[in-house]
This record gives structure tokens, C-alpha cells and sequence, in this order.
């Protein structure tokens, strides 16, 4: 049986600021997030399991997606949490407002590595995440693919 690759795509909001980035984004600002998230596998052959001719069950690995990153990010604002910005983080936080603080600059490039991580560490043993795609505006996104970090 072939190796077919399927894709589920999703989208969140979620703010962040770039400190000592020396242009627009080091400002607290927001982006309308579009995750593409394609893993890899061969089709079920089994014809008495209800999942028959799946790689993988599309609403499965959304539940994997929403619980890992969209419930998570969604309507969050994301700090790196080694920079001065954890002071704003902890007064948005007393306001009762969504704060994440990482461990890492929040570019794109960063938080698609971070996804990754993510969703790997969620899917069967039988299902390989091929690669995710996080596109920041309508013209710029970041790539991640499991060939590029084996």
C-alpha cells in the first residue's frame, strides 16, 4: 500500500511582540493565523476497522491540532518569557487576559518548530508528521518538514 500524505488546515488569532527586533514588530500586535498541518501514512486495509481507507481519521487529528496549539493560542498574546516583556505579561495576566510565555523568540519560524514538537509527540506510531505550514499574512509564512530535520 502507497504512502499518501493528508492535510487539515486551521486558523486562530493570537498577538505577540518581537523584543529587540528593530522594526514595527518589537510593537504588541496580532496576526489571523493559517496552520496547514499534512502528516503521512498508509491507508487502513483492515475492512472491519471503521476507519478502513484512512491514514487517519480527519476529525482525529483535529482534536490532536485544536487541543495542542488552537485551544491554546487562540485569542493569546505570546511573550518571550526571558525578555522585559514578562512585566506587561503579568499585568495583562492580573486583567484576566490570555497570556503564553515561551521560551523562544515568537516568530513564526520559531513557533512552527514549536507546533511541531507538538503535534509529533500526539500522533499514533503508525502516522509521521510530514510537515506544517504557518502562515503569518496573506504573503509570508514559515515551513517546517520532517525531511529537513531528520
Amino acid at each position: 500500500m502507497s504512502n499518501i500524505r493528508i492535510t487539515k488546515q486551521f486558523s486562530f488569532e493570537t498577538g505577540h511582540a518581537l523584543y529587540g527586533y528593530d522594526g514595527k514588530c518589537k510593537n504588541v500586535h496580532g496576526h489571523s493565523y493559517k496552520l496547514s498541518v499534512t502528516v503521512i501514512g498508509k491507508p487502513i486495509t483492515d475492512t472491519s476497522n471503521v476507519k478502513y481507507g484512512m491514514v487517519i481519521d480527519f476529525s482525529d487529528l483535529k482534536k490532536i491540532v485544536k487541543e495542542e496549539i488552537v485551544d491554546h493560542f487562540d485569542h493569546a498574546t505570546v511573550f518571550n518569557q526571558n525578555t522585559p516583556h514578562i512585566e506587561l505579561a503579568d499585568e495583562l495576566k492580573s486583567r484576566g487576559h490570555h497570556v503564553i510565555l515561551v521560551e523562544y523568540q515568537p516568530t513564526s519560524e520559531n513557533m512552527v518548530i514549536d507546533f511541531a514538537q507538538k503535534i509529533k509527540n500526539r500522533l499514533p506510531a503508525e502516522i509521521q508528521l510530514h510537515s506544517l505550514k504557518l502562515q503569518e499574512t496573506d504573503s509570508s509564512f514559515a515551513e517546517w518538514y520532517a525531511t529537513d530535520n531528520s
